[in-house]
């Protein structure tokens, strides 16, 4: 086999894992057969339990102290007041489920909420988690369960409840931390600026994300929940009529030399049930976390430490962007601008092409516009209007209903900003009804004419495939569709055949012009590349060093560049009679194809 046929083999293999519902992928791991199987058993035994017994756990048979294995009606023994082992083994599995269930649900409850909390939101949201949960720490846990035993009555459930809490500080670290990275990506700022949401993209595009750790942590709280209660139990700590692994353990140590078989049944039993907890979390992480999260950009909201701008919005104008200026935070702590002064207007219907190399500011201004600035964004002074209302400090709650609706955003690279966690279709479908309100069904079928209108020849198949299966140009093309679905008033277009070769640019600057033209949207179209400006621009502001150093109709600019930056920017680029016409070029060509 060629490394070109065995890496066709392992990518057709990826993909058919990816297709792969997860309780399958599951059935081929044996670590997790084998420890779920263990588990099942042992907990089903523990709920037979009156089908099992002939004895109750507290019933003692004097008659019957520290009896062997096998004798008739005890098959384990008894212990040293003469209480049936085998009974008391499998009620202290009920106790072990109980202690599990409320311990380690309390800890994910409280941690998971906390983290997602503290791990999203603002600096000072986090900042009141972590001394939330630091005072939490601060507690000593196995000390303080001892000290409330009066208050809980020695009802292992209320010390569990208790001990969840102690618990919860290190399931709110885990994701919080996770959290803090995941919220980067550029699929959570895609679903940001499609109008979902906190909440939404919290259970959905973030939890889901992150939910391998929570597994694995989940095991391991179940397991030291298990072993807090049980030692509890031996210390002699709580009610001497719960049966439990630790009371049963401190009975076969006093009687080890007597009866040492009094002490394996329960150890073993404790000793298989938090290691197939913790085996089973291991395979679970495994089958269910994805590519690890990347921190690329985009933050929460903008802040804004001025914006004196009084200056009307232009009659006529959709979008009117008057004196913008945004900053950043040196190493001094004095703001330092990257868009300074900024002004530009948007005609409904026309297509304004902003133009300029890399860091001059292009990005960073639509980013004002959609409101998804970074946390360290400072707007410093200027007025941003859509249709007459001003978008500058408004809250991510106030510019929900604008985003995806009658403000759409294509971003640079399609891939990153679709979820690789879902499939196509479902991301769409989620957008879709957000904006729109519409059903599953409705919003489905919406969805699938949009891909079709958008050139893609199988809609129904790139609906139903992950973002790994299909092309850059027809995730580009599917971005498209999704950014239109709610037929928006203005499009912003961020650089968006960068990252595709020259026929599909060609291809895509085409599919916008005629949905521009079909939906009458503007556009504001941010690039470096002056041959995708004169393709399908009408107007063109061009940027340098955060300033818009000129402004006017693309046939003007083209023709008549006043400023020297425009000027160098043009004659950058190459045109197809300098090559013909140049006689080194030429001379070159001809010995090469000789």
């Amino acid at each position: 086999m060629t490394p070109s046929t065995e890496l066709l083999v392992a990518i057709e293999h990826a993909a058919t894992a990816a297709r792969t519902p997860t309780w399958k992928r599951l059935l081929k791991d044996p670590q997790a057969v084998i420890t779920a199987s263990i588990l099942i058993v042992i907990f089903v035994l523990g709920v037979l339990v009156p089908f099992l017994t002939v004895h109750g756990p507290n019933e003692a048979d004097l008659s019957m102290i520290n009896a062997p294995v096998g004798t008739p009606g005890y098959p384990l023994g008894a212990d040293e007041v003469g209480r049936d082992i085998w009974t008391r083994l499998l009620h202290s599995i009920n106790t072990a489920a109980i202690s599990a269930l409320i311990g380690a649900g309390v800890a994910l409850v409280i941690g998971v909420v906390a983290g997602l909390i503290g791990g999203y939101f603002g600096t000072a949201t986090r900042a009141t988690t972590e001394w939330l949960f630091n005072l939490i720490m601060t507690f000593p846990g196995i000390l303080l369960l001892i000290i409330l035993m009066p208050v809980t009555g020695g009802d292992y459930r209320f010390t569990m409840l208790i001990f969840g809490v102690l618990l919860s500080p290190g399931i709110y670290r885990i994701v919080r931390n996770l959290v803090v990275g995941v919220k980067n990506e550029l699929y959570v700022d895609a679903a940001r600026v499609s109008g979902l949401g906190n909440l939404r993209i919290l259970s959905k595009h973030v939890l889901f994300v992150i939910r391998g750790p929570i597994i694995i942590a989940a095991a391991f709280m179940s397991g030291s929940a298990i072993a807090v209660q049980s030692g509890l139990a031996f210390l002699g700590v709580g009610s001497l009529q719960i049966p439990s692994f630790g009371a049963m353990i401190s009975s076969g140590f006093r009687n080890l030399y007597i009866a040492p078989t009094q002490f394996l049944w329960p150890s073993l039993m404790l000793g298989v049930i938090t290691a197939s907890l913790v085996l089973l979390g291991n395979a679970l992480r495994d089958t269910l976390e994805g590519a690890k999260p990347k921190p690329i950009k985009v933050g929460i909201g903008q802040r804004v430490i001025g914006n004196d701008s009084t200056t009307p919005a232009q009659h006529g104008a959709l979008l009117e962007i008057t004196d913008l200026g945004v900053a950043y935070r040196g190493p001094g702590g004095r703001p330092r601008e990257v868009v300074s002064g900024v002004s530009l207007s948007i005609a409904p219907g026309q297509v304004l092409g902003l133009v300029g190399e890399s860091g001059s500011g292009k990005t960073q201004t639509a980013f004002a516009i959609l409101g998804v600035l970074p946390p360290e964004a400072l707007i410093t002074r200027g007025s941003i209007r859509f249709d007459g209302r001003e978008l500058v400090g408004l809250t991510d709650t106030q510019m929900r209903p604008l985003r995806g609706k009658e403000i759409a955003y294509i971003p640079q690279e399609p891939m990153s900003n679709l979820d690789p966690s879902f499939r196509v279709g479902s991301q769409l479908v989620e957008g879709v009804r957000s904006a729109l309100g519409l059903s599953t069904k409705e919003a489905k079928q919406r969805v699938l004419a949009l891909l079709a209108r958008c050139g893609i020849a199988d809609p129904q198949r790139t609906f139903d495939s992950y973002p790994h299966q299909i092309s850059g140009g027809m995730a580009q093309r599917v971005l498209i569709a999704g950014a239109v679905a709610s037929r928006p008033r203005l499009l912003i277009a961020d650089e968006p055949t960068t990252a595709l070769d020259v026929t599909v640019q060609a291809e895509i600057l085409d599919l916008l012009r005629d949905l521009q033209a079909e939906l009458g949207m503007a556009i504001l179209l941010v690039t470096h590349n002056f041959g995708v400006v004169a393709d399908i621009c009408d107007h063109i502001a061009v940027m340098q060093d955060g300033v818009v150093v000129e402004s006017g109709s693309t046939h003007e600019i083209f023709r008549n560049p006043q400023h020297e930056y425009t000027q160098l920017l043009l004659a950058a680029i190459l045109s197809e009679d300098s090559v013909r016409t140049d006689p080194s070029i030429a001379a070159t060509t001809e010995g090469s194809m000789r």
